[in-house]
């Protein structure tokens, strides 16, 4: 199978996907805004409603998104790795999915374990990289540490995905196992991934500024029709400003300007859920392919492994362990 039947024929994970994370997104909105509506009617307290609202949307989202969302992104990666290592995929992809999360991680606990260790490991490698900067030349040594560090985190991005679809490829190894020797193979053979690199900069930007510009325009009309509201929120935020005796910024004041800050925030959230559905898993499974195809002509050593050892302490930590 080419790169695009795998995409069309897994497409149905990131319609459920996006689903999932538009319900998070809307619980969250509806929290917030409820609060801030029925404090600053009951007791002129609206930002304080708002903030209580925030919260209590933000756990709302949490629950649906690390509990429910997940299972289709684990779902999509491993029919990815089926259909790039095997070549076919069955009718229902979406129940097969399902399938092989179940035999591969028996709890919701034991996916996040593998996932967070594989995270864990690449972004404290990319945070010494930013100390390193730091130490050599001083603020601005630390500056480029951590503008290529934000390079290295777009990268592991695209390697916590590599690292879950070699976990669900090597049927044979343990979870913990396969993890570590995914990191492995792209430390060994990391050109890979960084071949793609211009391509997954490229895609995003493009995609980020049609998703977001549309989103960011629908927001702004919609605030825009409500210059009352916005007009309260103004001014709510600027006396909690000077309650703490800070100095009120200028586009606090100003409600347009105020809307279009909002409506910045919701471009970059629809972007970044959009993207993240839809975009980025065309890009993955060409990453992916490269990534199996360099793994299985990788024979990883335990020296492989003592590398990342020093490199990263969570890794000699799980190795250890492994």
């Amino acid at each position: 199978m080419d790169n695009k039947a795998i995409y069309k024929k897994t497409i149905g994970f990131s319609l459920w996907r996006i689903l999932w994370d538009l319900l998070a997104f809307v619980a969250f909105g509806l929290f917030t805004g409820a609060g801030f509506i029925i404090a600053d009617k009951t007791s002129d307290k609206g930002l304080i409603g708002l903030a209580i609202g925030a919260v209590l949307g933000g756990i709302c989202a949490y629950i649906i998104l690390h509990f429910v969302a997940y299972t289709y992104k684990a779902g999509q990666i491993a029919m990815m790795t089926k259909g790039v290592s095997e070549g076919k995929l069955p009718a229902d992809t979406i129940k097969e999915g399902k399938k092989i999360i179940k035999e591969r991680f028996a709890t919701v606990a034991a996916y996040y374990a593998v996932t967070g260790a594989i995270k864990g490991v690449f972004q404290q490698i990319g945070n010494g990289i930013t100390a390193v900067g730091r130490a050599v030349g001083g603020d601005n040594g630390g500056a480029v540490g951590g503008t290529i560090a934000g390079v290295i985190n777009t990268i592991i991005a695209y390697l916590c995905d590599c690292c879950l679809g070699w976990v669900f490829y090597k049927k044979d190894k343990g979870a913990v196992a396969a993890t570590l020797e995914g990191a492995a193979i792209f430390f060994k053979h990391g050109k890979t991934l960084i071949k793609n690199l211009g391509r997954i900069f490229g895609i995003s930007v493009i995609s980020f500024l049609i998703i977001g510009g549309i989103f960011f325009s629908i927001a702004f009309l919609v605030f825009q029709a409500f210059p009352d509201a916005m007009s309260s929120l103004s001014t709510e935020i600027a006396e909690a400003i000077t309650r703490e005796g800070g100095e009120v910024p200028e586009f606090v004041n100003n409600v347009t300007a105020l809307s279009a800050i909002f409506s910045a925030i919701i471009g970059v959230i629809m972007w970044s859920m959009l993207h993240s559905a839809f975009v980025r898993p065309f890009i993955l499974i060409g990453v992916l392919r490269n990534f199996i195809k360099s793994g299985n002509e990788t024979k990883i050593s335990e020296s492989d492994y003592a590398e990342l050892d020093k490199k990263s302490k969570k890794f000699a930590k799980l190795h250890s362990e492994a």
